[in-house]
């Protein structure tokens, strides 16, 4: 099979002009928003709609729809059970969040279910966002130099660190700091953080603009 021949173009994801079972992917319609469900309750990041048509091998205009479904049938429209969570456009892509309303009980649920010290990792990258706030996971990532996923999830499930916004441009989500860590610090305000610069070695490593 040559290169060309193995390679599913814009589009073809677009058309849905592959081959029978490559369009199709094994299911209908209600297949296609299972398959789309799960993939987003695992992002960490808004998933484009040319993304996700490629990960579940379906049409353009066929994963559209599906996800407006998805969302009607979250939202509780044509009398589903309205969830928890809501399907939600964020900077060109798609991803699910918990609703607003139900922030409180799950920072509460999280912190009796974790109740365990961070990591060295969790508590470096802590430090980094509290100092650098609001800053994005890649930043983040740079100044550590290492992949900060998995840590970062954890400061969110703990509720010390929140999404503070999208970039417009870029689509990277900004994080910050939440009261919750200056109550477990039993400090009133990030200014009263200690001065970094004594702290550090001679090599600032992304901090150099900090006192």
């Amino acid at each position: 099979m040559s290169l060309d021949a193995s390679v599913t173009t814009l589009d073809e994801v677009s058309t849905g002009s592959t081959d029978g079972n490559r369009s199709n992917g094994g299911g209908g319609a209600v297949a296609i928003e299972r398959r789309l469900e799960a993939i987003l309750m695992v992002a960490d990041e808004p998933q484009s709609l040319v993304h996700l048509a490629t990960a579940v091998a379906h049409p353009l205009v066929d994963v559209r729809a599906a996800i407006l479904r998805l969302v009607a049938d979250f939202d509780g429209v044509d009398g589903t059970v309205r969830r928890g969570f809501e399907l939600r456009e964020v900077a060109g892509g798609w991803r699910i969040y918990v609703r607003a309303e139900h922030d409180p009980v799950v920072a509460d649920f999280v912190l009796t279910q974790n109740p365990s010290r961070l990591s060295q990792a969790a508590l470096e990258t802590l430090a980094v966002i509290a100092y650098k706030q609001p800053i994005s996971r890649g930043a983040v990532a740079s100044i550590r130099a290492v992949n900060v996923d998995s840590v970062v999830r954890t400061l969110l499930g703990r509720g010390l660190i929140t999404e503070a916004f999208t970039d417009s441009e870029t689509g990277a989500i900004n994080y910050a700091t939440t009261d919750l860590l200056l109550t477990q610090l039993g400090i009133n305000s990030l200014d009263e953080l200690p001065l970094i610069s004594p702290l550090l070695a001679d090599g600032a490593n992304g901090f150099e603009d900090l006192p």
